[in-house]
């Protein structure tokens, strides 16, 4: 029995198997079937879509070939079009060439007719030229029986004549154009000058070294001299200064060619003053703590002007002896505001020439630094100061500014020239300088002298202090065509003979006058 029901389990489980199989079967039967369905479909969507994408793509193919078949044509017409305008203008000019061809030929004919009636001219002018020859011939014997004069003579007159025509006619326009000259040279240079003594601002009052020490009372002179003047010999010793004790009112006079030593005279008594005490001793002390202060003074008056400038690397010796044109004058004008004052005006000028403002302003700081020496030493300030820049290795071109300012050698730099006109304006400005009564007038002598040296001068003023000279001259022997060359002529030689500050200007007047008597 159990083993029927097994046999009977396992033909129903064969069963159950076979079953499932065709089962199986059959479902995947349906999905491949669906599966096969849904590619067709999906092939013949595809199919659809490449052939409406051929479609598009054909007719944007053809859509471009048009439009590039259109440009294209476009191109062609224009092409064409500007070919043929190119072929009208060659055809326009070989048809004015072709004209002009036939204008040369007609000129060239036409020219050819001018040559010959020229020849036949030519040989008719040479004919009468002859005669004219012949006839000039005859005129001019006959002019030289009725003159009395030669040939070579007549013409020497006629030279002459010509000669001093063209002599007036060059004066006439020599004077024009000197005018015209100096009328634009010296506006242009008042411009600048005016420009460069505006922007530098400097006192107008001349200075002078006091060298005259007040005293409290008189009593005060007998102190000073001391019991058998010990006191006053020993002040003279420490100084190097003569004192003077004389009449003069509640003062003493200190008397020394160095303007140092002077200075420190004056300090040293007006300490003694005030402290009192006047012996031996004490002047050496005080001398000494003077010297001492004095120094430190000059060495800052260096600086301050250095600084004032501005220049920065100048050698401190050379600071040193800049310092000590504070206590120099120079006909009564302080030796370093004058050096202060050329210094800034060379720099203004050199800056509205184009010219090294350095060079300019160094070179007028320093101009007349051997002034500050020159008590010392044997030799113009100029040299000194030359020999002195050098030894402290100066830049060569400010040596040259300081050797040329007074024209002791050629110049060779605008800067040089800048340096002596601003030493010159600083010099001649109104209340710069003190001169003396004997030396202006002897200057003005001179400056007459020189302008009645020459012929036809009848008589000659200097005015405006020597800054100019009116010259009147004989009309019967000076023409108005050589009044130039006589201005010219004199202010050449007071330039050669005669040393001044600044211009002077030469006035040649000439004035004719007729008269008569009413009876």
């Amino acid at each position: 029995m159990v083993g029927i029901y097994i046999a009977i389990a396992l033909g129903c489980l064969a069963v159950g198997a076979v079953v499932a199989t065709f089962v199986t079967i059959s479902v995947q039967k349906n999905k491949l079937g669906k599966a096969h369905a849904q590619a067709n479909k999906l092939i013949a969507d595809a199919e659809n879509e490449a052939k409406n994408i051929k479609k598009e793509a054909v007719l944007e193919a053809k859509e471009e070939v048009l439009k590039l078949k259109t440009e294209s044509d476009e191109d062609i017409k224009a092409r064409r079009s500007e070919i043929q305008r190119q072929e009208n203008r060659l055809f326009q000019k070989e048809e004015m060439l072709d004209r002009k061809e036939e204008s040369l030929e007609k000129k060239s004919s036409m020219l050819d007719n001018e040559r010959l009636t020229l020849e036949n001219k030519t040989k008719e002018l040479a004919g009468q030229e002859k005669k004219l020859g012949e006839e000039r011939e005859k005129i001019s014997k006959e002019l030289e029986r009725v003159a009395g004069l030669s040939r070579d003579e007549a013409k020497q007159q006629l030279v002459e004549s010509i000669v001093d025509d063209a002599r007036k006619e060059a004066g006439n326009i020599v004077r024009e154009i000197e005018e015209q000259a100096h009328e634009e040279g010296e506006k242009k240079a008042r411009d600048i000058v005016t420009l460069a003594i505006q922007k530098c601002a400097t006192d107008q009052t001349s200075e002078v070294t006091v060298t005259a020490v007040p005293l409290p009372n008189d009593e005060m002179k007998g102190r000073i001299i001391g019991r058998e003047g010990r006191n006053i010999r020993a002040i003279e010793n420490a100084t190097g200064v003569d004192l003077i004790v004389d009449d003069t009112p509640e003062a003493v006079i200190l008397s020394s060619f160095d303007p140092i030593r002077r200075e420190v005279a004056r300090l040293t008594l007006e300490k003694l003053i005030t402290d009192g005490r006047i012996h031996p001793a004490r002047v050496e002390d005080i001398v000494e703590k003077v010297k001492k202060d004095l120094e430190k003074t000059i060495k800052e008056a260096g600086e301050n002007a250095i600084f004032e400038v501005g220049i920065f690397n100048m050698h401190p010796e050379l600071v040193k002896v800049l310092g000590r044109l504070k206590y120099r004058t120079s006909y009564g004008q302080n030796v370093l505001k004058h050096s202060l004052e050329t210094s800034h005006i060379a720099g203004l000028l050199a800056g509205e020439l184009g010219a090294n403002v350095d060079i300019a302003k160094r070179g007028g700081l320093l101009h007349d630094i051997g002034k500050a020496l020159d008590f010392e030493m044997e030799g113009s300030h100029v040299q000194i100061g030359v020999d002195l820049t050098k030894k402290y290795k100066e830049n060569p071109e400010v040596i040259h500014c300081i050797e040329a300012h007074h024209g002791d050698v050629p110049f060779h730099s605008i800067e040089a020239i800048l340096v002596q006109v601003a030493d010159a304006i600083s010099s001649s400005r109104p209340g710069a300088r003190r001169e003396s009564l004997d030396a202006y007038v002897k200057r003005l002598e001179k400056l007459e002298s020189i302008a009645n040296g020459f012929k036809g001068v009848a008589a000659s003023y200097a005015i405006q202090a020597g800054r100019e000279i009116r010259i009147a001259v004989k009309p019967e022997e000076v023409d108005d065509s050589s009044m130039p060359v006589l201005a010219k002529e004199i202010a050449r030689k007071i330039e050669s003979e005669l040393e001044y500050p600044g211009t002077i200007k030469v006035n040649v007047i000439r004035e004719t006058r007729a008269t008569d008597v009413a009876q």
